[in-house]
């Protein structure tokens, strides 16, 4: 890599977060080229997901520790930026001490889940930005299980604005038109006809955002059943099938012999009961003188009471401890009704569950384990927790799914995931389903083919913004539309570029780049600019744009390359 004065970036992790961040670097370009990126991934792959060691053009480091030799290998030393993106929060830290040992001035990016370590992390590495995926991916998943837009809102030039459907905004209000969502299969964003778009950018102007008035209407109309059903299904639940099975063959052996030792002795059916609960329980002394079918249907009963004595305490006993587990387990649970049931509590469905409660939304959780990432909290909060697989049907309608108002998957296995969905739309075909898959490209496919609504992938909504802050770009906000991801910026336009001197119409690209704004120097921005306005070095445009489009953008905004000195060896360039 000598003489190569590409920047030069070094990614540390092994899951799809660190495979789309590096997508994201190497669709960038400097004035110098595309940049150099170095990935840090342990010796085995720890997931089935991507993880970005297959990606061409990638120097790879294989490393199970992150300490100065493992930098060092990976060429920090003189890197413009360094990347840790491991789940383990103590570890990142850690490796970011080592860092700094190799390189002092660094830009820093961490992922944490503990967004609370932010202050600490900036004292240590004033150049460093604290991010996490979960917090950045929860609030659409949260407005997709309620069937609104991801609330997205943020401030930018005195003027605070949000994601919105066109209905629910007034026309003075909207500021532009962001996407075309009429036909899930085919989102187009950014369409040159703004008029067409249904999902806009607008201005708040005191109305609540879509996702806090449909919490609203879930929360009104909620009801609960009553707790007859409950009574039944915890009955159920007291003994196993088989000491059931026999209980009630058992009893229809007696009930078979009692009637006959009624019609036998001539006794009316009360006197037949009482005979044959007598001699069931207690035995009868013995009578030579019955007739033989008698005689045979008192021994009978008797050794059927034999039986019958025994079981009633296995059931009993059964019954205690099944209870007792299922109680734990949360498998007894009262019958709901428009509730929202969120599949797994790690990073993304605590803070689903956690913001779906603070709607006041009621939510059930479901997780394979009782001391889950988010176990504690749902205790904290009530939040009712099934344990068990929840891509088996029985864990499902404990959770009563089929009367649920969203079913929220979001645990780290594809497998139980995707079983999940498919079993909880079985039970309602009218489930909203609102499915986590790591790997985009099969989120996608998987919405297609099944007709799940609503698919996503929590690395690919929040690679963008790792990448910006890697690049020290200033990102103010990720907007997510379907399976697309915007990223609205303010760039710089530096004298001698491409845009400087041209018209502002210059920075349209339908499909790729929208302008929101334009500010002059010493100037407030101007959101209504003319068209035909002249670009001047110095001037800042505020954008929203896809990624391939920004980065068109920042070749166009930058200065001119220097010419090469004659003779110099030109950098390669690594295939995307």
């Amino acid at each position: 890599m000598n003489g190569d004065d590409r920047p030069h970036y070094v990614v540390c992790g092994s899951d799809p977060l660190a495979y789309w961040v590096v997508r994201s670097l190497l669709a960038t370009e400097s004035p110098a080229g595309r940049v150099r990126v170095t990935l840090v991934v342990p010796e085995r792959r720890r997931s089935d997901g991507p993880d970005g060691r297959d990606i061409e053009g990638v120097q790879v480091i294989r490393a199970d520790r992150l300490d100065e030799t493992a930098f060092r290998r990976a060429g920090l030393a003189g890197a413009a930026g360094l990347a840790l993106l491991h789940q383990d929060d103590v570890g990142n830290m850690h490796a970011a001490l080592c860092a700094q040992e190799v390189e002092p001035r660094l830009r820093l990016v961490v992922r944490m889940f503990n967004t609370s370590l932010a202050n600490g992390v900036r004292q240590i590495f004033p150049d460093s930005a604290v991010l996490s995926d979960a917090s950045m991916a929860a609030p659409a998943f949260v407005a997709a299980a309620l069937g609104e837009l991801a609330p997205t809102h943020f401030r930018h030039a005195g003027r605070t604005l949000y994601v919105a459907r066109r209905a629910d905004v007034r026309t003075e209000d909207v500021v532009c038109g962001l996407a075309v969502t009429t036909d899930p299969d085919l989102v187009r964003v950014l369409p040159a006809d703004e008029a067409a778009a249904d999902v806009v950018l607008a201005e708040a102007t005191g109305q609540p955002p879509g996702t806090e008035l449909a919490a609203r209407r879930l929360v009104r109309a909620r009801r609960r059943r009553q707790p007859v059903a409950v009574l039944l299904r915890a009955v159920r639940s007291f003994a196993t099938r088989k000491i059931g099975v026999a209980v009630m063959l058992l009893l229809a052996v007696i009930a078979l012999l009692g009637w006959l030792n009624g019609r036998a002795v001539d006794v009316s059916w009360t006197e037949a009961l009482y005979l044959t609960l007598v001699t069931t329980l207690s035995g009868q002394d013995p009578d030579v003188g019955k007739p033989a079918a008698a005689q045979i249907m008192q021994v009978v009963l008797n050794l059927a009471g034999l039986a019958l004595i025994p079981l009633i305490t296995a059931v009993v006993v059964d019954g205690i401890v099944n209870a007792r587990l299922a109680l734990h387990a949360g498998r007894i649970q009262p019958d709901r009704s428009g509730h929202v049931v969120v599949v797994g509590l790690g990073n993304i469905g605590t803070r689903v569950m956690a913001q779906l409660h603070d709607f006041g939304v009621e939510v059930v959780a479901i997780d394979k384990v009782p001391d889950a990432r988010g176990g504690a909290l749902a205790h904290r909060l009530g939040v009712p927790l099934v344990v068990g697989d929840a891509g088996l049907e029985e864990t499902l309608r404990a959770a009563s799914v089929d009367t649920c108002q969203a079913l929220v998957v979001v645990s780290t296995d594809d497998g139980t995931n995707l079983r999940a969905a498919l079993n909880g739309r079985a039970l309602s075909a009218e489930l909203r389903v609102v499915l986590r898959l790591f790997d985009g490209d099969f989120a996608e496919r998987i919405q297609r083919a099944f007709g799940i609504g609503i698919s996503r992938s929590v690395s690919y909504l929040a690679a963008p913004s790792f990448a910006a802050a890697l690049l020290d770009r200033a990102v103010i906000a990720t907007i997510p539309v379907g399976r697309h991801a915007l990223l609205v910026t303010e760039v710089p336009v530096v004298a001698g570029s491409a845009l400087d001197g041209r018209p502002l119409a210059a920075v349209a690209r339908p499909g790729e780049v929208r302008l929101l704004g334009h500010t002059r120097n010493g100037q407030k921005t101007d959101w209504t600019a003319d068209p035909r306005m002249v670009i001047s070095a110095g001037d800042r445009l505020t954008v929203v744009a896809r990624r391939a489009g920004l980065s068109a953008l920042l070749r166009e905004t930058a200065p001119p390359p220097e010419p090469a000195p004659a003779g110099a060896p030109v950098p390669r360039q690594p295939d995307e």
